[in-house]
């Protein structure tokens, strides 16, 4: 078995695309070493290798589907026998937009795997690892869809619901640690044209409230490493899904996001 590197890192999940790639690029501006996992086939072990030349600091990548229980474990058993780790960024996550009634059970169990129980279970086995550490950290990746339930997403925002709850829980849990948990709840991001196209046919809404990716990794690591527990973002998105009454806003909501169903 390989001798665990005395060298401190960075878990970012997703770290392949979008607020992931993001994130793994602003830490090794930072100097952090990395361990970047996402899906088979996303040319994450390339991102590892450029950022390893480009910043001078130590990379390394693992490719995993998070559907998996022993996927999780395995990958989990991997990180905690190599790798020392005072950051753990949970990026990875799925969600769509589809008539409930056109889903499949796979399509809804999916999503319940990646965004709760892998969020769930990558923390519970890695804690232990980051508890060791003078000072550690836990960014979890919730979404402003968590405060506003909304018809055609249904399961996405119950799952990042999750997801916020438990960042909170688990803070308060370790108050007295030298584990720090964050939580951020951003909106719709510029990742792809794809989605950035998906977005833009929501309306003016979707367009104002559309983020840049490495603008909000940016400041959610600042953040992060000041200790802030809940990371706000976008304040147009925060004041629809907070302040507004739910039977205004879930109706609001659902009528821009069917808007996507239009989509060619």
């Amino acid at each position: 078995m390989q001798e665990k590197s005395e060298h401190k890192f960075a878990v970012i999940t997703g770290a392949s695309q979008g607020l992931g790639r993001a994130f793994a690029k602003n830490l090794a501006s930072r100097g952090i070493n990395l361990v970047l996992v996402s899906l088979p086939g996303q040319n994450v072990g390339e991102l590892a290798h450029d950022l390893n030349r480009t910043y001078n600091v130590r990379t390394d990548s693992y490719e995993t589907d998070f559907k998996s229980d022993q996927n999780i474990k395995a990958l989990c058993n991997w990180l905690n026998e190599k790798f020392s780790i005072f950051i753990l960024i949970n990026n990875a996550g799925t969600g769509g937009t589809r008539r409930f009634t056109d889903v499949t059970a796979n399509y809804i169990n999916t999503i319940i795997q990646v965004n709760v129980k892998a969020t769930s279970l990558l923390t519970h086995r890695l804690l232990p690892n980051l508890k060791q550490q003078k000072q550690a950290y836990i960014l979890n990746v919730s979404s402003i869809a968590a405060f506003s339930p909304v018809g055609y997403k249904t399961v996405y925002p119950a799952s990042k619901s999750f997801v916020h709850s438990f960042s909170l829980g688990l803070s308060e849990e370790l108050k007295d640690s030298k584990v720090s948990v964050s939580v951020i709840n951003p909106g719709a991001m510029k990742t792809n044209d794809e989605i950035t196209a998906r977005i833009e046919k929501q309306g003016y809404i979707g367009k104002l409230t559309l983020l840049d990716p490495y603008k909000v990794a940016r400041f959610s690591l600042n953040k992060m490493f000041n200790g802030k527990t809940v990371i706000l973002l976008n304040p147009l998105s925060w004041f629809i899904s907070i302040v507004l009454p739910t039977r205004i806003k879930v109706s609001m909501m659902t009528k821009i996001i069917k808007r996507e169903l239009t989509l060619g």
